[in-house]
């Protein structure tokens, strides 16, 4: 999450609470030694803190493992989320006409900071397909989904949000800032991004960017796996993708899409 805004006159024990179901989300099950060295907490003022949110559902403890994980309370808050989120509802049936009509997974992400994060997805009806998690995160720059939104920012937001050079997934990773920055001119250009390999290896992806709200946080994209992407089905799942998420625009009432009228 953003811990850079400086007006808020911040609780120690709730960016503790926070810190800690955030690190559980990402790496989970951890003993209370590894949650207290990777968030710099004392073990006695963590111990307090990691009992309290078991009382409540939040973490549940291994006995044996003495680890912990997320609990129940985590899920029910996560699925409320998702149900109550209006692009995730608007985005629905653009996703699963997506699948219906490239036979491929469609995904909803947001942005938040350098990371998108997986709010929706629509599995592939092919035995191979890509395999993402809801709430998942992976890097923006690296991400068909993170490269459309990436786009809608000003170089000078850009240079404020990155710093070159990047983390590199695999090695056509673009990871420095003319590289990453020219794929955002193209982006730009013709309407919707695209990453091959640059995430994973064997994979093509594709993204538009809705742009319903200022600034533009979310994107809808289509996954291929290479031995399936021929120019054909490059050329048609694009136009496919871009009409999908001028129906979701629709939906969203947001205004038109750059070239899309």
């Amino acid at each position: 999450m953003d811990n850079s805004t400086p007006s808020v006159r911040r609780v120690k024990s709730t960016d503790r609470t926070v810190d800690v179901l955030e690190l559980l989300a990402r790496r989970q099950p951890l003993g209370l030694g590894d949650l207290a060295d990777a968030l710099a907490i004392p073990k006695s003022s963590l111990h307090g803190v990691m009992r309290t949110l078991e009382s409540r559902g939040w973490v549940e403890e291994n006995r044996d493992s003495q680890q912990f994980r997320l609990g129940l309370g985590a899920v029910l808050v996560g699925n409320s989320f998702l149900q109550q989120d209006e692009v995730v509802a608007a985005t629905a049936g653009s996703l699963e006409w997506l699948v219906d009509h490239t036979g491929e997974t469609a995904q909803l992400a947001r942005l938040e900071g350098t990371e998108v994060v997986y709010l929706a997805k629509r599995q592939s009806t092919h035995a191979v397909s890509l395999v993402s998690t809801i709430g998942g995160r992976l890097p923006a720059h690296a991400t068909a989904l993170g490269k459309a939104l990436l786009s809608t920012r000003t170089t000078e937001e850009l240079d404020r949000l990155l710093s070159f050079p990047l983390k590199a997934m695999t090695a056509h990773t673009r990871i420095t800032r003319d590289d990453l920055y020219e794929d955002l001119a193209l982006t730009r250009s013709r309407g919707y991004a695209a990453e091959e390999g640059e995430v994973a290896d064997g994979l093509v992806c594709f993204a538009v960017a809705l742009p319903w709200s200022r600034p533009t946080v979310d994107a809808v994209s289509v996954s291929i796996p290479s031995f399936r992407a021929s120019p054909e089905a490059r050329d048609r799942t694009v136009n496919l993708l871009l009409d999908a998420a001028a129906r979701s625009n629709s939906t969203l009432n947001a205004p038109p899409m750059p070239g899309r009228g």
